[in-house]
């Protein structure tokens, strides 16, 4: 065992030797063959009897009609062209060019090229101090805070458009959520919670409602069946209230289960216009239990208190929540630039800040405005209604079009009641990217800017939505290239059809000229080396 593990570090060592050698040497290998195929070329043109050969292949060429040329370029015009009509679905569909991934995965180790890491590297923080860049996932996704009801809201919006407002992914995660946080921590499953682990992995809602009502006769105290036909079956959100209070009842000591009702309960009288009530719902909720801040209270409270417009209320809780060492949110970060915005939105002109300058509580509104815009670039467009509200999904991505989506669809309201807000907002947002550094190596106030989120989005949001992609991914190489070579011998085909004899004469002028270099090295070699050395040599 001890000889075996002696002898791997030596043979990779040996490998990692070889590719480092074979990496150096590359391109001087490079320049060595070519210089060699020269040689050979010219030492073997008498004894191969290279020049009657070329003086053939020209007759053969000489003979050949313009449909040839024709056809061989329509060819190659066709296949380029399927190449690029390949490359393009593969660049919308993954967002990275297939050739180009391919040549990076097999052809870049063999040259010695290494992997760029995502977990090193520094880049600056908010104080401008240089810190190591966090190994954790970019792309987690999160609960949304206030996600819809399916049976009250998502199922509506099903039976007027006939769309599915929620992708399988989505669902898929909810199952995977309600099955964690219901049953996750049961050591023994009872008969009912078997059959409720079950019905939270169907895919057909009748399936998971007919499962629901299976668990309640097995056990008539069975409160997650009351949660799940609450979530599904109820079609308006006071039969849901009715429900989620039933379950309330025999909810019992389970924590993950009565922090689950309250928090739908307080959404259900938000809904329903007694925003006082689920305001203060939520705030007994987060003082009963003030340890499961990952649950995202805070962000229904803010929405409520800014119904009720309690600025001075959405502003304490921005105190405690909007701090640096805390993850941030859309909603943490747009509601701040709000009311710094509703401070002087309504007396701000553009014409005026131009000539006099903004103001000292204008320059805070607007660096609010850049810090929200750089931490979610997509919400402008939904809040200056540039782009199509949907429902939101039942899961978000921070940072994302998702994340977007779920902050316009509640906040839209917030930002049209004060005055003037939407204006500033529309003047100052473009400004944000002005700042944020490109390419984006480093972030400005924030880390730098997560690559990942166009594909996880796609998995979270409808197909039928227009997912917002930041920042713009640049055309790949071989796209270009691909769509250029189409285009030429397109343009080559045309032409030889149309103009066969001038064609003819211009290839012979561009091959004669190709090929002039070659001739000429030819020549100052004869010149330069005897005639007997080349005689000798080919005799050999």
């Amino acid at each position: 065992m001890e000889d075996t593990a002696g002898s791997n570090p030596q043979s990779l060592g040996f490998t990692e030797k070889l590719k480092s050698w074979l990496s150096w040497s590359w391109t001087y290998v490079c320049f060595i063959w070519f210089g060699m195929v020269l040689i050979m070329i010219y030492v073997l043109w008498s004894p191969l009897k290279l020049q009657e050969t070329v003086t053939s292949a020209s007759v053969f060429l000489n003979t050949l009609t313009p449909k040839f040329y024709v056809a061989l370029t329509g060819t190659s015009s066709l296949i380029s062209g399927l190449i690029l009509i390949f490359e393009w679905w593969y660049f919308r569909k993954y967002g990275t060019s297939f050739i180009e991934q391919v040549s990076v995965s097999h052809l870049r180790p063999l040259l010695g090229g290494v992997e760029s890491s995502s977990s090193t590297g520094l880049f600056a923080s908010v104080n401008g101090e240089a810190e190591p860049r966090p190994s954790v996932s970019e792309c987690k996704v999160w609960r949304n805070p206030l996600n819809l009801f399916r049976g009250a809201e998502y199922n509506r919006y099903t039976w007027v458009t006939g769309k599915e407002p929620l992708t399988y992914y989505d669902m898929n995660l909810s199952a995977q959520d309600h099955q964690t946080f219901f049953t996750g921590d049961t050591p023994q499953l009872k008969p009912e919670d078997a059959v409720m682990q079950k019905a939270w992995r169907e895919r057909n809602p009748q399936a998971r409602i007919r499962a629901a009502y299976q668990a309640i006769e097995m056990n008539q105290e069975c409160a997650a069946a009351y949660v799940l036909l609450a979530e599904e079956e109820a079609t308006t959100i006071t039969e849901a209230e009715r429900l989620f209070r039933k379950a309330l009842t025999i909810a019992g000591k389970d924590i993950n289960l009565l922090v689950y009702i309250k928090r739908r309960l307080a959404m259900c009288a938000r809904k329903l216009g007694r925003i006082k009530e689920a305001v203060k719902m939520m705030r007994d909720l987060m003082k009963e239990f003030p340890l499961l801040g990952m649950l995202n209270i805070h962000e229904n409270l803010l929405e409520s208190l800014l119904e009720l417009q309690a600025y001075a209320d959405v502003q304490a809780v921005l105190a405690k929540y909007d701090d640096i060492s805390l993850p941030k949110s859309a909603t943490i970060c747009y509601t701040s630039a709000l009311l710094k915005a509703r401070a002087v939105s309504d007396k701000f002109s553009p014409e005026a800040a131009s000539r006099r300058g903004l103001s000292t509580a204008e320059m805070n509104a607007v660096e609010a405005i850049h810090r929200a815009v750089e931490f979610n670039p997509h919400v402008p467009k939904y809040l200056l209604e540039m782009k199509s509200l949907i429902l939101p999904p039942e899961h978000i991505l921070k940072r994302g079009d998702s994340e977007a989506v779920a902050y316009a669809f509640f906040h839209l309201q917030h930002w049209k009641r004060a005055e003037g807000a939407l204006n500033l907002l529309h003047c100052t947002w473009e400004g944000t990217f002005r700042i944020i550094p490109y390419p984006l190596e480093k972030g400005h106030l924030f880390y730098p800017y997560p690559g990942c989120t166009e594909t996880a989005d796609r998995e979270l949001l409808p197909s039928f939505h227009e997912v917002s992609v930041y920042p713009k991914k640049e055309l790949p190489f071989f796209i270009l290239f691909t769509a250029g070579l189409c285009s030429f011998t397109a343009m080559l085909a045309m032409l030889t059809h149309q103009f066969p004899e001038l064609m003819g004469v211009f290839a012979k002028a561009f091959f004669s000229t190709l090929f002039a270099p070659l001739g000429f090295f030819a020549d100052k070699m004869e010149s330069f080396m005897p005639s007997s050395f080349w005689h000798q040599l080919t005799r050999i």
